[in-house]
């Protein structure tokens, strides 16, 4: 099965406006999603930078406990380990080496080209019993046959 997934910050393969990267106020963008199916406990998404340099994608998000009920995040979700809403989520660890609880907006290498920023949104059926903090590889060892469905929505951006 397959979630759809949008953005009111940005439309599929399009540049993210500069408010939601580390050149701007480095919020979270607004993302909505559909097609929920049935069973769904709970929710999870991972934001990363395949077209990083280096080895492996840049991790610029990871946030689960999600109510499966939940159909959307607002803009500005706060850079906090336990968040208040939706209640119960939980945020992970992005690539940064400091300040690295929570989003974390693009910023590649200036005149390194256009980079695509996937988000991927898992819909489960379970509740995963992950700590606050984890890594995007924890919670995909977490997730291992639980997911019922994804969807995923890409944005781009590039610095001169």
């Amino acid at each position: 099965m397959s979630l759809k997934i949008t953005s009111s910050a940005f439309k599929p393969d399009q540049p993210i406006p500069r408010k939601y990267t580390g050149e701007g106020a480095d919020v979270s963008p607004a993302l909505a999603w559909s097609d929920i199916p049935k069973g769904t406990v709970e929710l999870a998404l991972i934001c990363e930078d395949p077209d990083a340099p280096t080895p492996k994608p840049w991790v610029h998000w990871v946030i689960y406990g999600l109510p499966g009920t939940l159909v959307g995040l607002g803009e500005g979700i706060p850079r906090q380990a336990t968040l208040d809403q939706p209640p119960g989520a939980r945020q992970g660890l992005n690539s940064w080496p400091s300040d690295n609880l929570g989003y974390r907006g693009p910023m590649p290498p200036p005149g390194h080209g256009v980079h695509h920023y996937h988000f991927t949104l898992y819909a489960l059926d379970a509740k995963l019993a992950l700590a606050p903090g984890a890594t995007k590889d924890q919670l995909l060892a977490a997730m291992k046959g639980h997911i019922l469905a994804e969807g995923q929505i890409i944005g781009t951006y590039e610095r001169q």
